[in-house]
């Protein structure tokens, strides 16, 4: 992997342990991950239930902080922050897609992605109608910004979401299994998507358990008791759009 220093990653980990504490039972959720990852990766990690992927998307995201180890995001070291900078960093820094969405239901599409904005206090910014309109666009929902997650699809809900992640332009977009509730097309159209914004320069991490939708990234990072115990390197990931070309649109579906 490269030299963090020469390359200036986004991510550097070393050594992230984390135990999580049940009364007298211990859970060691990491036991010691090494991670880099450079500007402009598209990276999935896998790995068995219990394996340590959703805490390590969530020390990633800031929204969790290991008991030992380094954790440098964009060269600042996370560890010597306060409740207030992870927080600030979180909003700025990193972009969160779900796989149940987390949309407000009483809310609108164009309010939903705003919320960012207001979080970070940047709601009553000149462009910010524009900053929501354009993320809107770059999932493909333009003229949707008015309807609320019940007037939406699985798929057009993940879009809102993914449009909500981009809106404040965070250094990275971390997103937990955001096929798990779709189906097969939707979810390829999803990876489409992603693998847009990856083109555009986007750093994108993906939590799946899914072997074919971990294949249109770059890079599966492998986990299995807390560690990192294999990578691979995918020299021709598949190509969502392509992908889709093969498969059966909505309508014929239906009909058959």
């Amino acid at each position: 992997m490269e030299n963090c220093r020469e390359n200036n990653c986004v991510i550097d980990i070393t050594g992230i342990s984390k135990i999580y504490r049940l009364g007298k039972i211990q859970v060691v959720a990491l036991r010691g991950v090494d991670l880099k990852i450079m500007p402009g990766e598209f990276i999935a990690i896998m790995g068995p239930s219990g394996s340590g992927k959703s805490t390590l998307m969530n020390i990633l995201g800031c929204l969790d902080i290991p008991d030992s180890g380094k954790y440098l995001l964009e060269n600042t070291d996370v560890s010597k922050l306060n409740d207030n900078q992870l927080a600030e960093i979180r909003n700025k820094k990193v972009g969160f897609v779900f796989q149940t969405f987390n949309l407000l239901s009483r809310s609108n599409s164009a309010q939903n992605v705003e919320l960012p904005l207001i979080y970070s206090k940047r709601s009553f910014i000149k462009n910010r109608k524009k900053m929501i309109i354009d993320s809107l666009d770059s999932v493909g929902l333009t003229g949707w910004e008015k309807h609320r997650p019940s007037e939406l699809s699985g798929g057009q809900r993940q879009r809102v979401a993914i449009a909500r992640a981009l809106v404040n332009d965070p250094s990275i977009i971390l997103a937990d299994e955001p096929t798990g509730n779709l189906d097969s097309v939707t979810g390829e159209e999803i990876m489409a998507i992603f693998q847009k914004l990856n083109r555009e320069g986007k750093t994108i991490l993906i939590v799946t358990h899914e072997l074919d939708i971990a294949r249109h990234t770059n890079r599966v990072i492998y986990l299995r008791d807390g560690l990192i115990f294999r990578e691979e390197k995918i020299d021709s990931p598949l190509n969502a759009v392509e992908m889709l070309k093969s498969m059966p649109r909505l309508e014929d579906r239906i009909k058959g």
